[in-house]
Formats: C-alpha cells, sequence, structure tokens
C-alpha cells in the first residue's frame, strides 16, 4: 500500500505548468461543462493577470459552452452602463462606458484589462441576434442613491404618477447624499429608519410589472428588470448601511445574501429574455471560495460561493486565483490614491508558499478526486482588497483555509503584475516611484 501523497507531491503530480497558450484553460473548460455557474476569483483587487485569464476563460466558457451572462463585482447601476455598450445600444465607445466607474476604487473595474474585455464582447454580441447577445451585469450594493434616482428616472418614463410616489418614498433616505452618513444618523437615533418606505417602493413596483410590459419587446423588459433590480439594492443597501453602524447585524452576510439573490435574478432574466440563464462571475476570492472551508465560518460568515453551492451543487465551478509575489494596484487608506505596490512573497505557512516551493512557478491545479485527497488541512491564504498594508500583512491579508473544500480548482502565478488605471495617477510607473510602498516607512500603513 503506498503512503499517502504530502501536500508538496500531489501539488508536483496533478498541478498542469501553464504554457502561456490557449491549451492552458482546456482542463477548466471541461470541468465547466454543464455547469450553469462559473465563479472566477482573483487574490486581489489590483493584478492584471487574473483579469486578462479571467477573460480568456469567459470568451472560452461563451463561444463553447454558451454562456450568456457575466456578473461582476460592480455595483448595479454602474455596470449597466456597460451592459448597454456590449448589447449596441448605446454609441458610446468602451472607455466612456466605464466612466460610471467613478467613486473609490475606480481601478477595479476602469483599467485596460477590462476595456479590453468589453470591446471583444461587443464585437461578440455584433455578430447574434438580441436575445443571444452576452450582458453584463453589477452584483454589489453600493449604490443606494445612484440606484433610487434610477428607479424614479425609470417611473417618469412609464408611470409619471408613481414616479412621484417613489420620489416621496425616498425622500426618507436624504441625508446629505452619502449612504455612511444615513447610516450613522440611524443608528444615532437622530432619524426614522427607511426600511419601511423602500420596501413598500420595491413591492409596487413589482405590483405594476403586468401593466408597465403590456408593451412587448426586450427594451420594456431590460427596463423593468434594471429597474426591479435598482429597488432591491435600494432596499438592501439601506439595510446595509443602516447595520453598519448598529453592529446588530453580519454586513458581510447581508452584502453576499445581496450577490447571491441578484445573480440568481439574473439567470431567470436571461431566460425570460431568450438565453440559457449561465453566468460566468467576476469577484474576489473571498466572495466566490466556499466560507464553511474558511476561518470566517467561525464567525458566523457566509459567502456567495457558500450560497451558490448550497443552491446549485455541482452545476456550479468555483475557481480560485493566487499569487506568491509581484506587484498589485493598491490604495494605503480608504478614498486613497491608486498606488502601485510590491506584494511582499508569501508567508512560510501559507498555500502560496507552499505552492512557490513546487517550482511549478505557474499551473492549474483541480481539486477534485486524488488531489483532493492528499491537500488535507488549512493553511493560511492570501486575500488583498483594495488596500495593500505590508506592515499588517498577517492581520489583513491571510485567513484560514482548507483550500480543496474551499475552491473546485485552482490558478497559481508566483509572480503578478499590477494593473493599470485607464486614468493612471502622476508617477505610475512598474519599479518606479509608486514602489516605494513595498516597505512603507513606520506610521505610512
Amino acid at each position: 500500500m503506498q503512503p499517502p501523497k504530502t501536500p508538496f507531491l500531489a501539488v508536483r503530480e496533478f498541478g498542469q505548468r501553464l504554457l502561456d497558450s490557449p491549451s492552458d484553460y482546456d482542463a477548466l473548460i471541461d470541468m465547466a461543462s454543464g455547469c450553469d455557474y462559473v465563479l472566477l476569483g482573483e487574490a486581489t483587487h489590483g493584478t492584471a493577470d487574473f483579469y486578462r485569464m479571467r477573460a480568456a476563460i469567459t470568451r472560452r466558457l461563451i463561444e463553447e459552452h454558451g454562456f450568456d451572462g457575466v456578473a461582476i463585482e460592480g455595483d448595479w447601476p454602474d455596470t449597466w452602463r456597460v451592459n448597454r455598450y456590449v448589447q449596441l445600444d448605446d454609441d458610446i465607445d468602451a472607455s466612456a462606458s466605464l466612466d460610471a466607474f467613478n467613486r473609490f476604487p475606480t481601478w477595479m473595474w476602469r483599467n485596460r484589462e477590462m476595456l479590453e474585455f468589453i470591446t471583444w464582447l461587443r464585437a461578440h454580441n455584433a455578430k447574434h441576434v438580441r436575445e443571444d447577445r452576452v450582458g453584463v451585469y453589477g452584483l454589489d450594493l453600493y449604490s443606494l442613491y445612484r440606484s433610487a434616482d434610477a428607479v424614479i428616472r425609470y417611473l417618469e418614463t412609464v408611470d409619471p404618477r408613481q414616479a412621484e410616489s417613489a420620489r416621496a418614498r425616498y425622500e426618507a433616505l436624504d441625508h446629505v447624499r452619502e449612504p455612511q452618513s444615513y447610516g450613522y444618523a440611524v443608528a444615532a437615533g437622530a432619524r426614522t429608519p427607511a426600511s419601511a418606505a423602500v420596501i413598500e417602493q420595491l413591492a409596487r413596483l413589482r405590483a405594476e410589472e403586468f401593466e408597465y410590459l403590456s408593451h412587448d419587446g426586450l427594451d420594456a423588459l431590460d427596463a423593468q428588470f434594471f429597474a426591479e433590480q435598482n429597488a432591491q439594492v435600494v432596499v438592501n443597501a439601506e439595510a446595509y448601511y443602516r447595520e453598519t453602524f448598529t453592529g446588530r447585524l453580519n454586513t458581510w452576510n447581508l452584502r453576499d445574501a445581496h450577490m447571491a439573490k441578484t445573480l440568481f435574478a439574473l439567470a431567470r432574466y436571461r431566460t425570460r429574455r431568450g438565453g440559457v440563464g449561465r453566468i460566468v462571475v467576476w469577484a474576489h476570492n473571498s466572495h466566490l471560495g466556499d466560507a464553511r472551508a474558511t476561518e470566517t465560518h467561525l464567525r458566523g460568515e457566509w459567502n456567495l460561493g457558500q450560497l451558490v453551492r448550497e443552491q446549485v451543487g455541482k452545476k456550479a465551478l468555483l475557481v480560485g486565483f493566487t499569487t506568491y509575489t509581484g506587484s498589485v494596484a493598491a490604495a494605503s487608506r480608504w478614498d486613497g490614491e491608486v498606488e502601485m505596490k510590491r506584494i511582499r512573497t508569501a508567508l512560510l505557512d501559507s498555500w502560496e508558499h507552499l505552492f512557490h516551493s513546487t517550482g511549478l512557478d505557474r499551473f492549474f491545479l483541480p481539486l477534485m478526486g486524488p488531489a483532493a485527497a492528499a491537500l488535507q488541512g488549512t493553511l493560511l491564504e492570501r486575500a488583498i482588497g483594495v488596500l495593500y498594508l505590508p506592515r499588517t500583512e498577517r492581520a489583513s491579508h491571510y485567513f484560514v483555509a482548507w483550500l480543496s473544500r474551499q475552491f473546485d480548482a485552482v490558478f497559481h502565478l508566483d509572480e503578478t503584475g499590477a494593473l493599470e488605471p485607464l486614468s493612471p495617477p502622476s508617477g505610475w510607473k512598474e519599479g518606479g516611484p509608486r514602489e516605494r510602498n513595498a516597505l512603507p516607512e513606520e506610521g505610512e500603513a
């Protein structure tokens, strides 16, 4: 009887070295056969390699498996503008379609890799009938006021009287048009929560759907769905910002539950408009890996990956992306300027260090069957969001994870490069002045 393989030997045996060719994704595309949801992660919000790889995989899923939707970790109304561009509903150019992403962190979606992907997608859609065109949609809920405004604008076109009612209901939200200020005022008892009013508005919009869709055609269906989802965003965003300051509910759970609800609504909508409702998701590993396999589960947290797995089982494929070192586009503080920062080499007791130690450099690792059996147990896993704080590396950017239970497959890159924003700040250059942040001075982090 052979002794069980160590994780090191398992990665060496089952890891498939990447050759920078289309065949790099053959195994994953095969795994995706029969899936309705393919969730593509990222270890950071600022790595060009991850965006390029997700774009390449998504193109193949669209062309070879008929996926007809791409859902990103972006706000609903901002991403809808991109959707209109790729579906040839707007004459604006690709760069202009990304202009709605004008709030921190703008580089997450206003970058060259995203620009290239949506340019390709528009050209792809131009060859197809309208019902078959692939859409791009946002899963997030930060757009409290923008979504409320969008609901009112929609109702002004189909039901001016209801537009006035919506305006009155949403007035309860106003607090210098800043969601955080609204949440703080409610938590402090300085104002009455708007929760009942915004829920009533969502219910009213849904109740009138049949009348608003009395005119046949995709235009009416698209407009109604856009408005309903904006109304849903307002409901969930109001709860999110209100609970941010009370601490009674876990706002992470509220946010990821909203993402899951939006994702499944998207699949139904795509089917209703004549498509197949198969969606590719782009978001951070921390949202897409199954939370039950991480330390966050002990805090009572769930995430999108867990909720999708619980709902559809093997119809979902969860894919992680990891990096050992390199550079990343990130800020040093919230609302701060984006910088190019060096990523410290991974900690010794991490999955990334284990992968680096194999010498494979860049590889794809399926986490099913023998590989999963060999990769038992937990190690640290890196997670860099829109901030990167090297001085507090362990506390800020690692969590404990059982990788083979968290994902169905992983792509590992030993060294990765930073995204380039479409409007980079002065001095932006890889290897240039911005990389002074690799080891910040005391107090800088």
